[in-house]
């Protein structure tokens, strides 16, 4: 027999109130990856292994400034950045401090325009241009500004906000330097996509650390031309072609981007030069450079007049980031085996 009409309203109604009882209870929402976890979360010594070049000598130099022997141009600089971020993730304060020398120089070679002096490489080039100047800018301040958003995750904000504070005035005459700029970047970069990738990280972090929504827009602006920047197969595209060592510089640098300001759009694309990086990655653990359009193959040339070749630290640091980010097995197994490989690499 079937239930008269104001039986099935009853028994709908009575459904209806006990359906909330029954539902499972909805997720809490993730809370968001934060950089300083995913660099804590690293192998046991793998970024003290990584950051090892990167603490400035007795005259506060890092990189390229140190193998010149005096200062260069602000670019180099960015490696001090590091030694301090490597510093906080393994709470060795002295060790930060030390590396902070390297930013406090840097800031010593500011200009009135808030770029950054430059001088005469090995080659006898200098970033004197405004379009270089604001390059090599952007270079150093990527780095920084990444810094400072680790160190204020960190539980070791309180130690470094004094300076932090000193510093915002003299970061924001640089952020107002490169952004006079920015029209500059893409003609003279944009062959280059990982170099567009890299501006961009620097408006952005430097945007957040301002809380400056103009650079985060800039940031952002930056990223959308380096979406175009790819081949049929989602490749990054360096100087017309697939390059196996700065395709992973703009994996690891919209990764790090994206950590600090939300890129959805630019992690969409990830899969597919993450994928192709992995297929470049040896059984050895050495990265093939087959087919390479700037590096390993003796098609570009460093300030020194050497070949370029792949840059070991970048790929280990790419895939460990990707790998932890995703829980992608693939690529942290891929990180092992060229970090390992990378240990007894001589250039």
């Amino acid at each position: 027999m079937k239930p008269s009409p104001f039986a099935r309203i009853a028994l709908l109604f009575a459904a209806l109130v006990a359906a909330p009882l029954l539902a499972a209870p909805l997720p809490a929402p993730a809370a968001p990856l934060r950089e300083y976890d995913i660099l804590r979360a690293f192998p046991a010594g793998r970024l003290a292994a990584l950051a090892a070049g990167d603490m400035p000598d007795a005259e506060g130099l890092t990189g390229n400034n140190r193998a010149h022997k005096s200062w260069v141009e602000s670019g180099p600089q960015r490696g001090s950045c590091r030694a301090v971020i490597a510093a906080v993730i393994r709470d060795d304060l002295a060790a930060a401090d030390n590396a902070w020398r390297g930013i406090d120089v840097t800031f010593s070679h500011q200009t009135a325009n808030g770029g950054f002096e430059s001088k005469p490489q090995a080659n006898g080039k200098a970033s004197t241009a405004f379009n270089a100047n604001v390059e090599t800018a952007y270079f150093f301040l990527q780095e920084l500004g990444r810094a400072i958003l680790i160190i204020r995750q960190s539980p070791h904000a309180d130690h470094f906000k004094a300076r932090i504070t000193a510093l915002e005035p003299k970061l924001r005459r640089a952020a107002d330097y490169i952004s006079s700029g920015i029209d500059t970047i893409i003609p003279k970069v944009g062959h280059s996509v990982n170099r567009v990738i890299i501006a961009a990280k620097a408006f952005g972090t430097c945007g957040v650390v301002l809380e400056d929504e103009k650079l985060i827009a800039q940031s952002r602006r930056l990223i959308a031309h380096a979406i175009t920047l790819r081949d049929k197969e989602g490749i990054f595209i360096e100087n017309g072609g697939r390059d196996s060592s700065y395709n992973v510089v703009s994996i690891l640098f919209g990764s790090h981007l994206a950590l600090h300001v939300p890129m959805p759009e630019f992690e969409a694309i990830l899969p597919a030069a993450v994928a192709w990086q992995l297929t470049r990655v040896l059984p050895s653990g050495e990265i093939d450079v087959k087919s390479n359009t700037r590096t390993g193959v003796g098609k570009e040339a460093n300030a020194f007049g050497q070949a370029k070749t792949v840059n070991y630290q970048e790929v280990v640091y790419a895939l460990t980031y990707y790998g932890i980010i995703h829980r992608n097995a693939a690529c942290l197994e891929a990180a092992d085996r060229v970090f390992a490989y990378s240990r007894s690499y001589k250039k």
